[in-house]
């Protein structure tokens, strides 16, 4: 159900970012823009349509804020992948976009993307003016220096930190670097639907952590060609990870120990919420 319910969602998505990036004018960071947002899991879009599901919340509404998380999530990527971050020339299986093209392109496809995703979370179609204000805002905090650019921000320094970060530090890097905007997708179909988001953030929280563990253990027994990037780079680098510091098996049962905690937070919703449960058994279980 779930694995069908993802491919399903993936389309709904590309088929929204042709509709509105092809509206653009024909250059290449419009370009770029369509690169980047190609491929992918588009867990955080499933996350978003899924918990509308759950509130009854049309697809035709929840459409735009999906689309708006993985705009802003190629936009990480693209900024991430650019020579003064990660230095990353390969993504989801193919050139980065500053590779591709050039970084003055990359960075503002990144820009645009950035723009885009507000724009399309506060389209009329969404809601009324207090959900769409909603959306916004928690967007705007999960992505900037209360969320993913703070825990960027923090990857960034823990490079040449003297020390390597505790397992308590690296936890509160990971809230923000990849966390954030899995816990705003999340707790957006409550939004939407008018309703309490406590339960579905207490799932997400389990769930992002519980995807960067699986991160970091592809990173050292993954294959290169599924995960569509180049792996071995936190060991390379010297950075502590979950696997680093916990080791390798106390890191997978940490993440199966996660999986079951963010299961356990969707009790509410009873057997309506059977889809993400396999959402967060196929966090730990995939290869890219």
């Amino acid at each position: 159900m779930f694995g069908e319910r993802l491919a399903q969602d993936a389309a709904l998505i590309q088929r929204s970012f042709d509709t509105v990036l092809g509206a653009l004018e024909p250059l290449d960071i419009t370009r770029a823009m369509a690169w980047t947002t190609e491929g992918g899991k588009r867990l955080r879009g499933f996350l978003v349509l899924e918990s509308a599901r759950l509130h009854d919340v049309d697809e035709a509404r929840a459409i735009w804020p999906a689309t708006a998380i993985e705009a802003l999530h190629a936009y990480s990527l693209v900024h991430d992948d650019l020579p003064c971050m990660d230095d990353d020339d390969l993504r989801r299986g193919r050139p980065t976009a500053h590779v591709k093209w050039d970084e003055g392109t990359a960075v503002l496809a990144g820009d645009a993307l950035h723009s885009l995703a507000f724009e399309l979370c506060t389209r009329p179609e969404t809601g009324s003016a207090e959900v769409r204000a909603t959306l916004a805002l928690t967007l705007a905090q999960a992505a900037g220096a209360r969320g993913m650019v703070l825990g960027q921000a923090l990857d960034i320094a823990a490079e040449t930190a003297p020390e390597p970060l505790t397992l308590d530090q690296i936890t509160h890097l990971q809230a923000g670097k990849t966390g954030a905007l899995i816990e705003w997708s999340a707790a957006a179909g409550a939004v939407l639907g008018g309703a309490d988001p406590a339960p579905l953030r207490q799932y997400a929280r389990a769930l992002g952590l519980a995807f960067q563990i699986a991160d970091d253990i592809l990173d050292v027994e993954g294959d290169a060609e599924k995960a569509g990037k180049r792996l071995q780079k936190d060991a390379s680098a010297g950075k502590a990870t979950f696997v680093s510091l916990l080791g390798l098996d106390a890191a997978k049962s940490r993440a199966r120990d996660l999986v079951e905690q963010a299961c356990d937070a969707l009790a509410p919703y009873g057997a309506r919420a059977e889809t993400l449960k396999e959402a967060a058994h196929f966090v730990i279980a995939r290869e890219n």
